[in-house]
């Protein structure tokens, strides 16, 4: 069934619905004359008139069907239905067909719009002006599409960011619900990345433009969404293949009755009449729609809550997942590294040996290195001033502290250095059991203390990890390129049940391919970059953190928008509830027409009754499936991490 346009406002914005009204007031008007005994003409006339404006739109595109395309649909159906009964001189009946179906159609296009608006109302979030910053300091208000990549403008306190950018001055906690589909507002200070459409808190700042109006995150998302829900599934298209086929046979069998019946008996008023009522009863309206506005609504609910789902083919496939793999880094885990433990001598302050490593690697730009002044700046601590920072041979870094030589580095660096480490060595040796990176710090050639430093795992990993055995999910696997004793820390932590350790991205494709062959669908998350081989091999291919990422959310099937591996759970949700709702919206539909069908054709039903269910089973899909319009997170679903 082919929707007509409608507008995307209120309802009664909508001139299908406007016009569908129309028909049924006329409608009225013509039974009221006809119970009042007025005279027989003029109720023809009223009911002519309710028939011609509740097909004016159903009509037209069915005979354009037929002259354009050489296609037979269901709106030529139910014209034919329409034009039999006015020849019977039964108008009243084709005026109600008429008013019954432009309802149905006229409230199908209305939803539809309806359900793409939410998405592209993801748009005006984004402020229409923006105050640019000039380079002489000056500051002038603007168009937001007139911003360049480069430009600097100024995001007051409670309002909106106009397009992506850089913080370059100020700290605030934003909003970004709009884009991620997390409400809890993210701290970010100088250096922190924006998005177009995200709400600034209590404090001033001035963002570096990084992308223009059109092409920023925000606009990324409309038009990904507006593609994937053009994206039919497979059950879609055989069901318009289906239509093609059936419809042109319905209208056959439709004649076939009414030559056979009217031949046999010779009562050729009684069987074109039931030649009619067969028509209507038989085309396929609600069998159809019932899974488009499924599949459109699904989408535009997961697109608002941050969850990218590239069209119908991916929710049927996401459906039938029985195996879900996970990238570690970045995935399961934060992707980098933080000090988890400290190990001292007891006569040792852990503070003060923190602040001593984190004053020799401040000028570090090794990961490990970020992780100690990260450390100590999250405790507070005043880092002692050193001279003659030096980077090692062996992964280290040496400084003048006090006319002293500290030294931080790898065991294997000290031992080489002659350090002394049999203080440390059961701290060192229960570390590296846990899968941590250890750096030992030394001053003047004397082991001082340990960390250990480690990519943290997710707070709600585990959970999540437990939510989706819960949704249906067989087997779990965790695919890094870390090493063994790594991989195995981190997923004795979530709880996957098989790890996959010091694989290279083209091993991850083949480790995937191999679960395919062995427990079925299998859906693979990842970063979206270089997991993008095993992301491709999957049957669905899930990106972590797409947010701002080009090469991500083209790559994968479903972009989740946020680091929140939780989005997964409610992804494999969504799909399965939405694979549910279609088969009972297919299931009523088939069930009507058994009971219509025949019903129509040994006369039981006239032409009033018949349209009358017929309507009434399209209007129930179209709520049905606008159900997942209303998709909520159940209530079990873990925090965000």
């Amino acid at each position: 069934m082919t929707a007509v346009r409608a507008d995307r406002g209120r309802l009664w914005q909508s001139s299908p619905v406007r016009w569908s009204a129309s028909s049924g007031l006329i409608l009225v008007v013509g039974f009221g004359l006809s119970v009042a005994g007025v005279n027989d003409a003029l109720v023809t006339v009223v009911y002519v008139a309710a028939a011609a404006v509740g097909a004016r739109f159903f009509a037209v595109e069915a005979f354009e069907e037929l002259i354009n395309e050489r296609v037979v649909g269901i709106e030529l159906l139910m014209t034919v239905g329409a034009v039999a009964a006015g020849a019977l001189g039964e108008w009243g009946e084709a005026a109600t067909l008429a008013f019954l179906y432009s309802i149905s159609e006229a409230l199908e296009a209305f939803t539809e719009a309806r359900t793409e608006r939410a998405i592209e109302a993801l748009m005006d979030l984004a402020p229409p002006t923006a105050v640019l910053i000039d380079p002489d300091g000056s500051q002038r208000t603007i168009p937001a599409e007139q911003l360049s990549v480069g430009d600097r403008f100024l995001v007051r306190p409670g309002s909106a960011v106009p397009t992506d950018g850089t913080i370059r001055e100020g700290q605030s906690a934003l909003n970004e619900a709009a884009v991620t589909g997390e409400s809890i507002p993210v701290e970010k200070a100088a250096g922190g990345k924006v998005f177009a459409g995200t709400l600034n808190g209590n404090g001033a700042l001035v963002i570096e433009a990084t992308a223009t109006r059109e092409d920023n995150t925000l606009a990324r998302i409309v038009h990904l969404v507006s593609e994937a829900q053009e994206e039919k599934g497979r059950a879609q298209r055989f069901m318009e293949r289906f239509s093609r086929v059936y419809s042109p046979s319905v209208l056959g069998l439709g004649v076939a009755t009414a030559l056979i019946g009217g031949a046999l008996t010779g009562s050729w008023h009684e069987w074109v009449a039931r030649a009619a009522t067969v028509i209507v009863a038989a085309a396929p309206c609600a069998l159809v729609i019932s899974i488009p506005v499924t599949y459109v609504a699904a989408i535009g609910s997961a697109g608002r809550r941050g969850v990218l789902v590239k069209g119908g083919v991916v929710l049927e496939d996401l459906a039938t997942v029985r195996v879900a793999a996970f990238d570690k880094t970045g995935t399961l885990t934060h992707g980098t590294p933080r000090l988890v433990e400290v190990v001292a001598p007891a006569t040792d302050d852990a503070d003060r040996i923190l602040a001593v490593a984190a004053a020799v690697e401040q000028r570090s730009e090794h990961p490990l290195a970020q992780a100690l002044v990260t450390a100590a700046q999250e405790r507070g601590l005043v880092l002692p001033e050193v001279t003659d920072t030096t980077a090692l041979v062996g992964s280290g870094v040496e400084a003048t502290l006090d006319g002293a030589i500290a030294m931080v580095g790898s065991p294997r660096l000290m031992a080489e250095r002659g350090v002394n480490l049999d203080a440390l060595a059961a701290g060192i040796e229960r570390l590296e059991a846990s899968g941590a990176t250890t750096v030992v710090l030394a001053v003047d050639d004397e082991a001082c203390g340990a960390f250990g430093l480690a990519d943290t795992v997710r707070a709600n990993a585990a959970a999540s990890i437990t939510a989706l055995r819960a949704a249906g999910i067989d087997r779990t696997v965790m695919i890094t390129g870390d090493n063994e004793r790594t991989a195995r820390a981190i997923a004795a932590q979530v709880g996957v049940d098989d790890t996959l350790a010091e694989r290279r991205p083209e091993d991850k494709a083949a480790a995937v391919h191999d679960l395919l062959d062995r427990y079925g669908p299998t859906v693979m998350a990842g970063d979206g970059i270089n997991d993008a081989p095993a992301l491709a091999t999957a049957t669905v291919g899930v990106a972590m953190g797409s947010a701002g990422s080009d090469v991500a959310l083209d790559t994968a099937d479903v972009a989740l928008m946020a680091d929140d591996l939780s989005k997964l759970v409610d992804a494999l949700t969504l799909a399965r509830r939405t694979r549910t709702v279609v088969r009972q919206n297919l299931a009523l539909s088939f069930a009507v027409l058994a009971v219509l069908i025949p019903g129509a054709l040994l006369g039981i039903l006239n032409l009033s009754a018949t349209v009358a269910a017929h309507e009434l089973s399209e209007l129930v899909v179209i709520a049905s499936g606008l159900r997942m319009a209303r998709f909520r997170p159940p209530p079990e679903r873990p925090p965000p991490g």
